[in-house]
């Protein structure tokens, strides 16, 4: 089995949409296309011109369609909920014209949860009214996703949120509906949490709309933990690293998604945050050509 591939902003380090660190948009385009990738992800909004016709030429002169937009904000904190908003709103805006159909909703980094990622026995959790309400935001946005502009929005856990453990996921999946909100299943964010992603994948399965392909250094994941360090310093520090280099059995991935059915995109991400001096390109053409050679990347 072979599926679609593509890859995404952050794989060049690109986490805000005004950072100066980050690369130009149309170099991240031109490295995505010659690593051999057939899509990119939006990246922060932002990021990319919100002028759809120069995104939508400057997409078919390298052979990548758009696969998705990723609206990374702050679903824990009640008073960003406007600015969520606005973000989702622009988000979706440059999506549908573009073909794309996914929108992949991530509660970022909380203030205090972010030096516990990967702790889940020591990370702080939210307080049952502020988890219902966080679980209320996701259904809104997801609900504004489908009803306003035909997209499927899908929930990824992520480390240093207050979505991150395996309990949360189940929990904020419990609380709304399945029609409404799909599953984003991120491996290396997954190992990160503790918990095994061909696992969840299985018991999931019917809401499984994307899947983002890490792999992850259990070395470097475990002097992190021990030295307390943030995410961000984390990915720098190369906590994910190439794919067939860590923990993830690509081979029992992909047996799973085959037995699954699964026929969407499927996008590599190697975070390596805003400060790392790490070599993209080759990372990018590394990970392309092992999904090709596991028989994963069509």
């Amino acid at each position: 089995m072979a599926i679609a591939v593509g890859n995404a902003p952050c794989s060049w380090g690109v986490e805000f949409p005004d950072s100066p660190s980050n690369p130009p948009w149309l170099d991240v385009l031109d490295e995505t296309s010659r690593a051999g990738y057939r899509g990119t992800e939006l990246g922060p909004v932002g990021y990319m011109p919100e002028d759809v016709a120069r995104v939508e030429d400057s997409l078919a002169e390298r052979g990548l369609a758009m696969t998705a937009g990723v609206l990374f904000r702050p679903f824990h904190d009640a008073d960003a909920w406007e600015e969520l908003l606005d973000s989702l709103h622009r988000t979706c805006r440059m999506l549908r014209p573009l073909g794309a159909e996914h929108v992949v909703f991530i509660d970022s980094l909380s203030p205090a949860r972010s030096q516990w990622a990967g702790d889940a026995a020591s990370a702080p959790r939210l307080a049952t009214a502020e988890l219902a309400a966080l679980h209320g935001r996701i259904r809104d946005a997801a609900t504004i996703c489908r009803e306003e502009y035909g997209l499927t929005p899908s929930l990824h856990a992520h480390a240093g949120g207050c979505i991150e453990f395996e309990d949360e996921l189940e929990q904020a999946l419990d609380a709304v509906e399945g029609d409404l909100l799909g599953l984003c299943l991120d491996t290396g964010h997954s190992l990160y949490a503790g918990f095994d992603p061909i696992s969840v994948l299985r018991r999931h399965a019917s809401r499984v709309s994307y899947v983002h392909l890490k792999d992850l250094d259990t070395a470097t994941l475990r002097r992190c933990l021990v030295e307390r360090v943030g995410f961000y310093e984390a990915c720098a520090r190369g906590v994910f690293c190439r794919l067939g280099e860590g923990a993830i059995d690509f081979r029992a991935l992909k047996r799973s998604l085959e037995d699954i059915g699964y026929e969407g995109w499927a996008t590599v991400e190697q975070d390596r945050g805003p400060f790392s001096v790490q070599s993209s390109f080759d990372d990018a053409r590394a990970n392309f050509e092992f999904l090709k050679a596991a028989g994963l990347a069509a």
